[in-house]
């Protein structure tokens, strides 16, 4: 192994786990947008908060926070999550959501 080769590794390994946190952060941003769509969609219906709390969980993660609003013509359903990535639990959470309305039904 050359002296150049040893230097740049460790600049590689960094730039590795920046990419796999990347990856991590946008799988997180398209679960929450799935998981807000389904959640819209139920609570437009007049699916109860709790309800429709628990769908939105059921599709990102069991500490989201999730915000319905809910008038007679739209329905709004926003879903938070902090996530960090697994390797280095010490770094600052990274807050991403999303949003989804819908018209509501009735």
């Amino acid at each position: 192994m050359t002296a150049e080769t040893a230097a740049v590794l460790p600049a590689l390994m960094v730039v590795l786990a920046a990419a796999l946190w990347a990856i991590q952060a946008v799988n997180v941003q398209l679960e929450c947008v799935d998981a807000a769509r389904a959640a819209a969609r139920a609570a437009a219906r007049g699916e109860p908060v709790d309800q429709v709390r628990d769908i939105a969980r059921a599709g990102t993660r069991p500490d989201a926070q999730v915000a319905v609003t809910r008038d007679s013509d739209m329905t709004k359903v926003e879903i938070t999550v902090d996530t960090r990535p697994s390797w280095a639990t010490s770094l600052p959470a990274l807050r991403i959501s999303a949003t989804a309305s819908v018209a509501t039904e009735g």
